[in-house]
This record gives structure tokens, C-alpha cells and sequence, in this order.
């Protein structure tokens, strides 16, 4: 499989790549490259941390954020609805094929990631001399290995059996691969995660991942594996191990929810202590170097280089009625609604009113001026936009304990579930049910990429609701003139989507390099 080595084939290559690739300064201060050898390199605990902290943005990062953490997450979920982009149409339509340039940049985004983190636990342990105290070495490795983790977590959740990789130089001898097994992939990805949570520390600077993102997300992986290949209920073991890591987390690391939900967006608040998982995006870079979020702007006055974003998105239909009278905090922080003020926006020009319809307001921050960036381009916006946060597991944590029960009022679960629904201004619950978990991580985590990771981990074990929550959906955008909204025009004709609907294509390109991908998936344990 050539093609996923993409241009990691040497090892030289690799480390001036992970180590040059775009971060913030704050996170990570360069070494002049002409001092970046294979031999000089990995030789100090200083080393380590400046190999680790490449790991967190850069070109895999940048094409995955721009290509699919939208599109894939919110579009294809029925969140919202993107016009002018072919590929997003398929995913909005059910109509995905193996040519779809947004899944491509997802797959290969994914297995380049996964590439940089292996040379990098390949070279700590083969390179890193016995001065640097072991502790050091795995904590370094557990960052590697967090990041590995969750790539492998994301590809299982949207392709299923796909091929597990830990030394990219044996694909240059071998390059012919079998997928492996579903189960496995996140065993590997559960592997991976508890390594880290077991070496990675329980504090460090703002930015990097600490013990409690890797429970967090083990929290995640469990949850999801919990329900594969099951029929109605899901695998207590697992439920359990995803309520006792998420549990800790809520309980045991002293972290709070931050007071005010819009602030979680902003960049002054960027790596808050809500977020357990971001990446690290400097402002200024060349193509895909950066977070290219900020295309999504609708005004000229509220974009870094005094030009209106590219592509037009917003909520669905669906998405916005979702919202209730009281939940106007995280919807005016997620969606512009005509008449919308934002005094953070433009700033220095008095502040900015929305006049369409409706749009994206999350992960659009502002003018380079809003963002005290004066090298902030379109396509490298300053925010560090988290991929996990307390809240999210604060609700995955709720939906571990309520596990196979129809519904609780178990006082821990409902405790944390009330405290997400607590800082949206909303009335608490008296009990929870699968409904309603579900119905609040879509609200709570729209426009973060997460409501199509929700419907997969549905359709484990109950594929009819799954199925039936998509053919629900009314899938366009809207119009609102005096109160009265009005349905946009589909962008295409959808496809009733099926079981098959959860699990994508293998990009045609990499069947076409390794006939191997099409044999039934083995196993790797």
C-alpha cells in the first residue's frame, strides 16, 4: 500500500517534517533545520517534546480539518448542509463512492498521521539514549500514541477493517496488506489510549494531551465498541470500562466545565481547561499548513484578509428547530440567525449583525485585528479547535452509566448530564434515556464533528433507529423572512440510506495499489 506512505518513505524526511510542521510558538520553539539530523536528533527530554508537539497540527491535520471535520461530521449527519462542493453533496445524498475527494483527504489525512506518530515511537525507542529517564521516554510515547489512538478510532468508525500499521518502513518491503477486523482496529486504538493514559501525566502545558484526555477518549473508544456487531443491547464489560475512565475523568481531575459556552470558541480561550484534546494551529503557513476553518466566514468585514469565506454552510432545517427558546446561549454560538449581534466580531468597527439567514458561526473568530494575529490569513485561522472536550465527556459518561437500561436517574449520571445543560441555561432533567443523551451531544457538540460518530455508534446496535433518525432528516438549509422559514432547495436527490450507509467505501486508488483490501478483513491479535 505505497499510496499511504504518501512521502514518508525516509526516515530523515519524516523528522525535519514532524519537527518544521506547523505549530504555535507558544507550543513549540523551532530548531534552526541545518541542526536536524537523523544522528543529533532525539538525544534530551527537550528533543522528545519538540518531536511530540509537531504531532499536533501540520498538512495531515490541515487536509483532514479543511476536507472532512465538517463536512464528514455535521454535513453527512444532517446537522448542516454545504452548497458548491460536489463531494460534500454525496455525503449529504448517500450517494459516497470510492472516487469522493472528501473521504480520500479523511483516509489518507488519517494513515499520514498515523505514519508521523510511528516514526516517531520508533525513533524515540530505537534512537533516545539511557540518559533520558524512561519516564520521559513514555511520556513522549504516550502523546504518539494518544494521537495514534484516536486515528485509528476515526478510520474504524468510518471504514471499519482497515489496515493497522506500526512501522511504516516495512510497507517499502511489503507493501501488499490485509484490512484487519473491526474489533481489532479498536482494540488496537483501546491499546494505544491506555498506554497513554498510564504514562501520560495528570497536568502539562496548555496544549499538549494529559492522562485525562486519554481516559476521556478511551471513555469514547469503549462506549463505541460496546455496541459492534450486537443486536439491541451492548457489551456491559465495555459499558463499563467507558463509565469507569469517563467517570474518572468527571470526578477525579479537577477540571470544570468553562463558565461561558462562547467562550470556548474564541481564541482567547484557545487550550481552556475544558479542552482535553486540540490541535495546534499557527497563523500564518503555506496551503493546508493551517486551520482553514475560517472559509466558512460569510463576510468580507469579519475575515482575515477582508474577503468572504468560500463555501456557504449552515444548520438544516432540522438542526435549527432542534434548539429550544431557552438554549439561545449554544445556538447563537453555533449558528448566525439573522439579526445576530457579535460584538467580538470586527471589533474595531463596532462589532458585527448578521443579516442572511443563516449560517456558521462557531470556528469563525474574526479579523487577524479580533485575534491580536496580524499574520492570520483565510486559511490559517488562530483557533485550536478541540476535538475533545470535558463535555463531551461529561455526556459520554452519562451514556455509559445509563448503558442497556431503558432510561435512570442514577444521581452521578444525571449530575454531569445537568451540569452540560446547566451552562446552556436549560432546566435540568429529572431522569435520562437514549433519546435524550443523544438529542443533547448533538446540540452540545454541533458543528464539532462529532453527531455522525453518535449515529455510528447507534447503528452497532440498533441499526433501525439509526437508519430511520437519517430518513427523518430534512436536509437543506433555509430562508426566514418575517418569522416565517422557508426549506432551501435540496442540493441533490438523497438516496434512502441503508445499513451500508455507515460504512464508506475504501478510496478507489488504494484497492487499485493493493488488491488485497477487497479479501475479507483478518485478524491481528
Amino acid at each position: 500500500m505505497r499510496s499511504i506512505l504518501d512521502k514518508i518513505t525516509a526516515f530523515l524526511f519524516i523528522i525535519i517534517m514532524m519537527v518544521m510542521a506547523g505549530c504555535s510558538k507558544s507550543f513549540l520553539d523551532r530548531p534552526p533545520l541545518s541542526q536536524i539530523s537523523a544522528d543529533n536528533f532525539y538525544q534530551s527530554t527537550n528533543d522528545l517534546r519538540l518531536a511530540t508537539a509537531a504531532l499536533y497540527a501540520g498538512s495531515p491535520w490541515g487536509d483532514w480539518n479543511y476536507n472532512c471535520y465538517l463536512p464528514v461530521g455535521d454535513v453527512l449527519s444532517g446537522n448542516m448542509a454545504v452548497g458548491y462542493w460536489g463531494d460534500a453533496v454525496q455525503l449529504n445524498t448517500f450517494t459516497v463512492t470510492g472516487l469522493n475527494g472528501i473521504m480520500i483527504a479523511n483516509w489518507k489525512s488519517m494513515y499520514k498521521v498515523i505514519a508521523h506518530c510511528n516514526v516517531t515511537i520508533n525513533a524515540i525507542q530505537q534512537k533516545a539514549p539511557d540518559s533520558i529517564a524512561g519516564r520521559n521516554k513514555n511520556a513522549a510515547i504516550a502523546e504518539a500514541r494518544f494521537i495514534r489512538g484516536y486515528a485509528y478510532y476515526n478510520l474504524a468508525v468510518h471504514w471499519g477493517a482497515v489496515p493497522v500499521i506500526e512501522d511504516n518502513s516495512k510497507l517499502i518491503i511489503s507493501p501488499l496488506i490485509n484490512r484487519i477486523k473491526t474489533e481489532d482496529v479498536y482494540k488496537f486504538a483501546i491499546n494505544d489510549l491506555t498506554f497513554a493514559a498510564g504514562n501520560l501525566p495528570a497536568a502539562d502545558v496548555a496544549g499538549r494531551v494529559t492522562t485525562w484526555s486519554a481516559q476521556g477518549m478511551l471513555a469514547k473508544v469503549y462506549l463505541t465498541a460496546a455496541g459492534l456487531n450486537r443486536q439491541g443491547t451492548r457489551n456491559q464489560q465495555f459499558l463499563d470500562s467507558a463509565a469507569k475512565y469517563a467517570g474518572n475523568v468527571c470526578k477525579n481531575s479537577g477540571l470544570a466545565l468553562s463558565a461561558n459556552y462562547a467562550d470556548l470558541f474564541k481564541t482567547q480561550f484557545n487550550d481552556n481547561p475544558e479542552s482535553l484534546f486540540a490541535l495546534q494551529w499557527a497563523p500564518s503557513g503555506s496551503w493546508l499548513e493551517g486551520n482553514m476553518l475560517q472559509i466558512y466566514s460569510t463576510s468580507a468585514e469579519i475575515s482575515a484578509n477582508g474577503s468572504a469565506g468560500w463555501f456557504g454552510i449552515g444548520p438544516t432545517v432540522d438542526m435549527y428547530k432542534l434548539y429550544a427558546t431557552r438554549d439561545s446561549i449554544r445556538r447563537k454560538a453555533t449558528f448566525m440567525i439573522n439579526g445576530d449581534y457579535y460584538p467580538e466580531l470586527n471589533a474595531a468597527g463596532g462589532g458585527f449583525k448578521f443579516t442572511g439567514s443563516c449560517a456558521l458561526k462557531k470556528h469563525v473568530i474574526g479579523t487577524a485585528k479580533d485575534n491580536n494575529a496580524p499574520t492570520m490569513t483565510q486559511t490559517t485561522s488562530t483557533e485550536h479547535n478541540a476535538l475533545l472536550r470535558l463535555a463531551d465527556v461529561y455526556l459520554l459518561y452519562a451514556e455509559a452509566v445509563l448503558g442497556n437500561n431503558a432510561s435512570t436517574n442514577d444521581a452521578d449520571a444525571l449530575l454531569y448530564f445537568n451540569k452540560v445543560r446547566a451552562r446552556a441555561g436549560m432546566l435540568p432533567a429529572p431522569k435520562i434515556d437514549a433519546d435524550s443523551v443523544l438529542l443533547e451531544r448533538r446540540i452540545e457538540l454541533a458543528a464539532e464533528g462529532q453527531y455522525w460518530t453518535d449515529l455510528v455508534r447507534l447503528s452497532y446496535y440498533n441499526p433501525a433507529k439509526a437508519i430511520n433518525m437519517l430518513k427523518g432528516e430534512t436536509r437543506v438549509t433555509f430562508t426566514i423572512s418575517g418569522g416565517v422559514l422557508t426549506p432551501a432547495s435540496p442540493y441533490g436527490v438523497i438516496t434512502p440510506p441503508t445499513i451500508q450507509s455507515f460504512t464508506f467505501p475504501i478510496p478507489s486508488f488504494e484497492v487499485t495499489a493493493n488488491p488485497k483490501l477487497q479479501e475479507p478483513p483478518v485478524s491481528y491479535y
